[in-house]
């Protein structure tokens, strides 16, 4: 397979931790119990993404508050949902939705959701990151490129997503040169439409790969489509059905 054969092999054997991160769950008005369960000890919880109203909403939503305070006390950290629309949103757009989650929200970080991948963009996407930063001391920043980007990105994003798709892809992707030159704590993969009888498969192709932080669904949409006119159905709103056995491999660890 081709994961086998990627310039990471051998990760699987190194002990690296590998973590979860949640896109972003619907609101927590239509999530409630994946929300909740969230914050039961010992989920193996990297970050959790925020994302009120496409973005921080246009004033505090009481629910998120409430929400994001529970995560924040267990120590979870909260991120904030920007889309950078492959690079149409403007600089001025995406600061200031940054600024209406640090003051309602408190949020720890950002995802950059959409994120360019080309070389050109780098600039933009380094000034609106050295921006987030600025305003908020340690931010953590992902960049959700969804894809390999140009390997510049990963100066300034404390991680990259570098897939986020269905299974069917999943299983047969292969990992770019460059991302040897990182540790796996620096990459994510986002799989959808993943059955439960190939969990532990997916699970060592992540590892393979050298992406620690991981969401895997057996839901299934087209995540990337307009979020208006009904153009979207997002795989990540809702809880995996195999959420239980996910925790418990990862806790675990997965054999060879």
């Amino acid at each position: 397979m081709p994961y086998l054969t990627s310039t990471r092999a051998g990760t699987a054997s190194t002990g690296v931790r590998t973590g979860l991160g949640v896109p972003g769950y619907a609101h927590p008005l239509l999530a409630p119990a994946e929300w909740a369960r969230l914050t039961r000890p010992g989920t193996p919880l990297d970050w959790v993404v925020l994302n009120v109203a496409d973005g921080p909403g246009s004033q505090p939503d009481p629910h998120c508050l409430e929400a994001a305070g529970r995560l924040r006390n267990a120590g979870i950290r909260v991120l904030g949902h920007l889309d950078a629309d492959r690079g149409a949103r403007s600089f001025g757009d995406l600061v200031s939705e940054a600024h209406r989650y640090l003051d309602w929200y408190q949020v720890d970080g950002f995802l950059l959701d959409r994120c360019p991948t080309d070389s050109g963009a780098l600039p933009e996407v380094r000034r609106t990151t050295t921006t987030l930063r600025a305003i908020r001391d340690d931010a953590h920043i992902v960049f959700g490129h969804g894809t390999h980007p140009h390997p510049g990105y990963a100066d300034s994003a404390d991680q990259l997503v570098t897939f986020s798709g269905t299974w069917s892809d999943y299983r047969w992707s292969q990992v770019a040169e460059w991302t040897a030159d990182h540790p796996p704590e620096r990459f994510c993969h986002f799989v959808h439409g993943l059955p439960l009888p190939h969990l532990d498969e997916a699970l060592r192709i992540a590892r393979w790969q050298g992406a620690a932080t991981i969401f895997f669904t057996d839901r299934t949409g087209t995540p990337d489509g307009p979020a208006d006119h009904g153009g979207r159905v997002e795989p990540f709103e809702t809880m995996p059905g195999y959420w239980d056995e996910i925790v418990s491999r990862i806790g675990t660890g997965v054999s060879e």
